[in-house]
């Protein structure tokens, strides 16, 4: 009896550490796993794709386009700025606060309660503070989205609010939000719980507090935007710093209501497929000394370096190789560039190194014989 208890808690222990250690296998991800029509989880350092579904589509993107509304107001702006209410951003629709026409407010009181509770009028008085206009505002957000690399991008409103023309994808989405969390203030808006603050006559207090409920679902969670219209659907631009990466994701038209939990499931579901199976690489060792052949050099090989280092989020199951070309002209000299390494993962490449000489060398030719010789005789 003694022993048969014994196997059979050999037995458990077997099975429970079996299930445990299937239980940490990578969990893959697929289209069919999300409910968003377009979605992408990218590094936020590099800006590569790292799962994809439908993320180059153009689409409406509703609130999240206050993201770019926000870095532009933050990089061309003080924040002490006072900014009057106009006709126009009084007259927004819902979600807004209410503003009305002659009021005065700071910049950075705007900013908090645009990002905290998604204020359609005050981004309009946001963008007017600014820019003097609307159009002119949408300019500048533009400007700057092609700066970012969001080439499939056009913004027409500060607030996301339906409009022909107004679009994104998910990936310029998400690569205008790893752009945005790189600035601290805006990382420090769009973390904050609460927010108090008045008009400049102190005339309306007012209480904002933060709509986006990621932060308190993941412990690593850094932000950053909802949205929602009845073109766009809802949408999610989410941030996660984990373990020194940082992972961004934005999902497009995730249900419509009631399911406005949906976007919350994505989310998750993305930034836990790139927690679990992304660490970072590193590719190439920073300034790698390498030898080169010279073929028609008074020397066969020099030293020469790559330039840099190369350090990526890869997983396990990702392949990546080199491609040096080499493009050098006589005379070499130390510091001159003599060539590039191109950097390929799964075939596509993502960086070029160049490679620089570590020493001088001259082509061997007969004029280079012919010194030689009358060097010979000169010496002698």
């Amino acid at each position: 009896m003694k022993k048969l208890i014994i196997h059979i808690v050999c037995l458990i222990f077997v099975l429970t550490f079996t299930f445990s250690v299937s239980g940490e296998e990578k969990k893959e991800i697929s289209d069919s796993d999300l409910i968003s029509k377009s979605a992408v989880i990218i590094d936020a350092e590099t800006g590569r794709i790292l799962f994809g579904k439908n993320q180059q589509q153009k689409m409406a993107m509703a609130s999240t386009t206050k993201i770019m509304t926000c870095i532009v107001a933050l990089e061309n702006s003080k924040m002490n700025q006072v900014v009057e209410v106009s006709s126009k951003a009084a007259g927004m629709p819902k979600v807004h606060m209410n503003i009305k026409k002659g009021e005065k407010y700071y910049m950075k009181d705007l900013l908090y309660a645009m990002m905290l509770e998604s204020y359609n009028d005050v981004a309009v008085a946001v963008a007017e503070g600014v820019a003097g206009s609307v159009e002119e505002f949408a300019k500048m957000m533009n400007e700057k989205a092609r700066m970012i690399g969001a080439v499939n991008t056009n913004f027409v409103t500060p607030n996301g609010l339906d409009a022909k023309e107004h679009y994104s994808t998910a990936y310029d989405m998400a690569l205008i939000g790893a752009y945005a969390i790189k600035n601290k203030d805006f990382l420090e808006i769009t973390n904050t719980k609460t927010y108090h603050l008045t008009d400049v006559e102190n005339k309306r207090n007012i209480q904002v507090g933060n709509k986006d409920a990621f932060l308190t679902m993941d412990n690593s969670a850094i932000g950053i935007k909802t949205g929602f219209t009845g073109n766009a659907g809802y949408c999610f631009v989410g941030a996660v710093k984990s373990k020194g990466r940082v992972f961004v994701s934005c999902v497009l038209a995730c249900g419509w209501p009631p399911n406005k939990s949906y976007k919350w499931k994505d989310t998750m579901c993305l930034m836990n497929y790139g927690k679990e199976n992304y660490n970072y690489k590193n590719l190439l060792k920073k300034n790698k000394i390498i030898n080169i052949n010279t073929e028609r050099g008074t020397k066969q090989k020099i030293k020469a370096y790559i330039q840099g280092s190369s350090k990526y989020l890869i997983n396990n199951k990702e392949n990546y190789h080199f491609k040096t070309k080499i493009h050098y002209n006589f005379p070499i000299e130390k510091k001159d560039k003599i060539g590039t390494v191109d950097i390929y993962i799964n075939n596509k490449k993502i960086q070029t190194r160049n490679i620089i000489a570590q020493e001088n060398v001259e082509e061997y030719n007969f004029k280079y014989c012919l010194n030689k010789v009358f060097n010979c005789f000169i010496l002698q």
